[in-house]
């Protein structure tokens, strides 16, 4: 922990370290998610689906990385453990139990949209308190725009080759 870096934040850095907490919980539940969907994935474009998840998942593993750097250089613990995860998550995990692609890509969207707002309020918060964190929840914000529109681009593509059938 960087004595100084932490004394910038001031009082609040345990409240940002539960933020971060939280949103880690979020990376992880949605790195599994995105993960175990492209496994799973069934029908109309199932490998172009799959990819696109198995990349989101990556994606997730970065965010997951950059938040227990933040965390760490705030003098926080990061959460250690799955149960935790559960706990402290603000976006839940929706299990791939129907694996048909357009159910999966509307879980994944639905994930996407939270954690944009979450990111949002991440920002809100720390906008003139903390600009590394704030930078952190940008760079973070940025990704999960794109994983949106992925997402809903993949969505319409389906959708159209149905409706032309």
């Amino acid at each position: 922990m960087g004595t100084l870096g932490r004394s910038i934040v001031g009082e609040d850095a345990d409240k940002i370290i539960e933020l971060l907490n939280e949103a880690l919980a979020d990376e992880w539940l949605a790195y599994y998610q995105y993960w175990m969907g492209a496994k799973v994935a069934v029908g109309p474009m199932r490998g172009q689906v799959a990819a696109e998840l198995e990349e989101h998942a990556v994606e997730e593993l970065d965010h997951a990385l950059m938040l227990v750097e933040r965390i760490l250089q705030l003098g926080g613990r990061p959460l250690l453990s799955p149960h935790d995860w559960f706990e402290a998550t603000g976006c839940g995990y929706a299990a791939p139990e129907d694996p048909y692609v357009a159910v999966l890509l509307e879980q994944n969207i639905a994930g996407e949209q939270c954690a944009i707002r979450a990111y949002r309020d991440m920002m809100d918060f720390t906008k003139d308190l903390d600009p590394v964190t704030y930078d952190t929840a940008l760079q973070i914000l940025i990704d999960e725009i794109e994983h949106e529109e992925d997402l809903e681009a993949l969505g319409q593509d389906i959708q159209l080759m149905i409706d032309r059938r």
